[in-house]
């Protein structure tokens, strides 16, 4: 039995302002103050686009390691390229997957004295010489992510009753969206003898904003309900959409981002899914939303509920913050002046 809800986001798309679309707001609210993870259906996105991006995943990771690793993510201040197998870290410990990082096709900025560290976070992708048709899928898929992104952020801004453009600057006309390419091999033997078994990747709560989730059919994924871990399986023609940390700071802790990990598959299986993080401008700073009396009565504080209690309102310092954790490499040969702290 499915445990998370399942709201179809077409009537809101096609007539915010009709019965249907207003009884999605109320869904979509109820969704985000409760469990904190939603699918959604109805979405738009044509089905071959995620068939043509699955198979372009699968194809890079039958690349031969070799090919793989000339991607590093060591290369790339931003933060693009290839993680080996228990490189990327929560909690402090490794994670057993292994993954491509994507982002925005744009060139490196011009880098000054005084500028943000953060703003190096921008650049081009790496992308495989040999599968040239994982760079169509990918950019292809992102783009049609974003209307999807954006409906859901203007149906929650509604919720909170706020107009349905509260969230756009971030998103319009452009953002610093995020997305991996990841694949949970099963645990080895060796591994699980060392006391790693199981961690496809730990227990966290997502930093941003909105994260849609794309998956096949193997499972792993747990979503912390209470003091349970319930499982939450791919829905066919559904994304799997969980809130961030942001929102959950800017509504009080009224919005819920909800903690969640990855289990190991069994042995003979490997997960693959995409997530990607539709996340703003590196510039915006988060401001509090002011939420009418009856929603602001029932939130509980965000701190209370916060993995990270010294999340900044500056989205570019957040994200930079949580990437150096995860890659201590890329902190290292890039960010040396603050890899320490």
């Amino acid at each position: 039995m499915m445990e998370l809800p399942i709201l179809d986001i077409a009537t809101f798309v096609a007539d915010a302002a009709s019965p249907a679309g207003q009884q999605f707001v109320q869904d979509l609210l109820a969704a985000a103050h409760g469990p904190g993870f939603v699918y959604l259906t109805g979405h738009g996105v044509p089905a071959d686009l995620d068939v043509a991006l699955f198979a372009a995943a699968r194809g890079f990771f039958a690349l031969p390691e070799a090919e793989r690793r000339e991607l590093a993510i060591a290369n790339s201040a931003a933060f693009r390229g290839y993680t080996v197998l228990g490189d990327e870290r929560t909690n402090g410990k490794g994670d057993w997957r292994d993954q491509l990082d994507l982002g925005p096709e744009e060139a490196a900025p011009e880098f000054g004295d005084g500028d943000p560290s953060w703003l190096k976070l921008r650049g081009p992708n790496q992308w495989p010489t040999n599968l040239p048709e994982l760079r169509a899928a990918t950019l292809s898929w992102m783009a049609a992510m974003d209307a999807v992104g954006l409906a859901a952020l203007r149906a929650l801004a509604l919720g909170l009753g706020q107009s349905v453009d509260h969230f756009d600057p971030g998103f319009v006309p452009d953002s610093d969206v995020h997305l991996k390419i990841i694949r949970y091999p099963a645990v080895p033997e060796a591994r699980a003898d060392a006391g790693a078994a199981g961690q496809g990747v730990g227990l966290h709560q997502d930093t941003g904003l909105l994260t849609f989730i794309l998956q096949d059919d193997v499972g792993g994924l747990q979503v912390q309900l209470g003091d349970r871990m319930v499982d939450a399986p791919r829905v066919d023609g559904a994304y799997l959409m969980n809130l961030g940390e942001m929102l959950q700071t800017a509504t009080d802790g009224y919005l819920r981002a909800t903690p969640h990990r990855v289990v190991s598959p069994a042995g003979g299986c490997e997960r693959l899914s995409i997530a990607y993080f539709f996340n703003p401008r590196f510039e915006l700073v988060f401001a509090p939303v002011e939420l009418p009396a009856h929603l602001a009565a029932e939130a509980a504080g965000a701190n209370q509920v916060l993995a990270d209690a010294s999340l900044s309102t500056l989205f570019g310092e957040n994200n930079l913050k949580t990437r150096l954790r995860s890659h201590p490499d890329v902190a290292a040969r890039h960010y040396p002046e603050l890899a320490s702290s």
